[in-house]
């Protein structure tokens, strides 16, 4: 599935990386927790989190995620954005919840990390 769908499914909005809208995701990975995203080694994978905050970031960086999508309408600071732009990373908002986007996710055939 790529992002663009994922955007779509979740009603999502894309707030920057849009040259990953056609980048395809294979997995997801929910979590508000960054020391379980650490844990991570996949691929084409989108973060999905309820924390919207510089750390966020920094741990899609170090764990080469590449697309991060907010929940519960949470939206990213000018400061995320900023550094987002520079590593690359796409961020997007959704005004779901965790619960409702990872049900939405996994139906529509996004794979579980576990």
């Amino acid at each position: 599935m790529t992002l663009r769908e994922i955007l779509e499914l979740t009603e999502a909005t894309l707030v920057c990386g849009s040259h990953h809208a056609d980048d395809t995701i294979t997995y997801g990975f929910a979590s508000d927790l960054m020391s379980d995203v650490l844990t991570i080694l996949k691929d084409d994978i989108i973060m999905i989190t309820g924390l919207s905050n510089m750390q966020a970031v920094r741990t899609a960086e170090m764990s080469d995620i590449r697309n991060i999508l907010l929940v519960r309408n949470k939206q990213p600071s000018q400061a995320m954005i900023e550094i987002a732009e520079e590593l690359g990373i796409s961020i997007s908002y959704t005004p779901y919840s965790l619960f409702r986007v990872s049900g939405i996710l996994y139906g529509a055939g996004l794979k579980p990390v576990y």
